[in-house]
């Protein structure tokens, strides 16, 4: 809609500088430049209020005890806690690789951005981002039973860590029936495209948001026990 918008302005102006100059024109409820203005505002502050947290919490933070905890809490078994569970940590690695691999090279999602901004990269092969959307969607089921199934962890599970899970596998779902052109195509690409914008619109607003908190826990986890404890957090 604001792509859109800005064609029409871009429209008008051009008719502008054609016409007569006892002719006007002029652009009556334009909401989406109203819009346009907002979003502006909320990047700008948002990205100004990003600046002063890590600001903030550079005070507090070593560089060296983050980079250590977050080196080793991002290599496969490296720690006391993954090697205790293995199969967890082989589950969780593998979901957490395929989740960002497979949208972000996925073929059809580039030629869009491509469409969009006129920013193109490498892709996946169509068999391998199927497989890694398979990857995924196993794992959800997986997360899922465990929740069912082992006793310490269902005992701190709720009906929102299902929803979540609901929420997170249902774009790898539709996207894969889509890849598979069944019948009922264009109904599953928008429930693909709705299921998407649901699963970007949950991350503020439920633990989704580790994705983006996680660099910051991390980084005050191993300041806390390496720079003030002088212990390892692994």
């Amino acid at each position: 809609e604001l792509g859109q918008a800005r064609a029409r302005r871009a429209r008008v102006e051009r008719e502008r500088r054609l016409a007569p100059p006892s002719v006007e024109f002029t652009l009556t409820r334009d909401v989406a430049s109203i819009v346009e203005d907002r979003l502006q505002l909320l990047l700008k502050n948002g990205w100004q209020g990003l600046i002063l947290v890590f600001l903030t919490m550079w005070a507090f933070f070593s560089l060296r005890y983050s980079l250590r905890s977050m080196v080793r809490w991002l290599t496969p078994f490296a720690t006391v806690s993954m090697r205790s569970n293995p199969v967890m940590t082989a589950v969780a690695f593998a979901f957490h690789i395929s989740l960002l691999l497979a949208p972000v090279f996925l073929l059809a999602h580039i030629v869009l951005v491509e469409e969009s901004w006129g920013l193109a990269w490498w892709a996946l092969p169509d068999g391998v981002a199927d497989g890694l959307t398979l990857v995924v969607i196993a794992a959800c089921v997986y997360f899922g039973v465990r929740r069912l199934r082992q006793p310490e962890v269902r005992y701190v599970t709720s009906a929102s860590d299902f929803l979540i899970l609901s929420v997170v596998s249902a774009p790898f779902i539709t996207g894969f029936y889509c890849s598979l052109q069944l019948p009922g195509y264009q109904t599953m690409v928008i429930a693909h495209i709705l299921s998407g914008e649901i699963l970007l619109a949950a991350i503020p607003f439920t633990r989704l948001i580790h994705m983006i908190y996680a660099l910051f826990t991390r980084s005050y986890t191993g300041s806390e026990f390496g720079g003030v404890r002088h212990a390892r957090d692994w």
